[in-house]
């Protein structure tokens, strides 16, 4: 079986959420894709959080697929940081494959993520594209780091089969939604 994996604070989840995952799903040849809302983003400013129960209640209703669950897995094994969760899975579920799905801008400071390298040799990873950010996504630290086993698009749907490092970049979804944006000042969601 062939999970992916998408991580956030999903605070507020979003459609865009939804169409990564669905595009996801297709691109990448996956099964499932899990959605790990996370108890808080070790880089971001955490204070106007909900509760991780709200958050899990909205994005099970935005996700409406049955092949998106939603998991708060992060909260029950304790911890923020992905490192720990993609170990966690791996020892727990060997005979799954995982694919870490992200945004184009979470690849533009993955390099600021705790052991990103140990991530990028653990896990296969699949960027999708996020206007405006792509262009300096590919120019990251990371990007260049990891360079040399960016595999073809055409490669995209064999990537859970590929050992890590390994990862694809895929343009033509062109959703520019974040969860910042669709949050008020006092962080109240619109």
């Amino acid at each position: 079986m062939r999970i992916g994996l998408l991580g956030g604070s999903f605070n507020p989840p979003h459609r865009a959420h939804r169409a990564i995952s669905l595009f996801a799903l297709k691109r990448l040849r996956l099964d499932r894709v899990w959605w790990l809302v996370s108890p808080g983003n070790p880089l971001k400013d955490n204070g106007h959080l909900r509760e991780i129960d709200q958050r899990a209640e909205a994005a099970r209703r935005m996700a409406d697929d049955p092949r998106i669950d939603v998991t708060c897995l992060e909260s029950v094994i304790g911890t923020r940081y992905t490192v720990d969760t993609i170990i966690y899975l791996r020892r727990r579920a060997s005979g799954l494959r995982f694919v870490w799905i992200m945004g184009a801008d979470n690849l533009a400071q993955f390099h600021r993520w705790q052991n990103w390298q140990r991530i990028a040799t653990t896990v296969p990873m699949a960027v999708i594209d996020r206007p405006p950010q792509s262009f300096r996504a590919l120019n990251a630290p990371a990007a260049q780091a990891l360079a040399r086993y960016r595999l073809p698009e055409s490669e995209a749907g064999r990537l859970a089969a590929h050992r890590p490092p390994a990862w694809v970049f895929l343009p033509g979804l062109k959703l520019s939604l974040s969860s910042t944006g669709l949050r008020n000042p006092d962080g109240s969601w619109k």
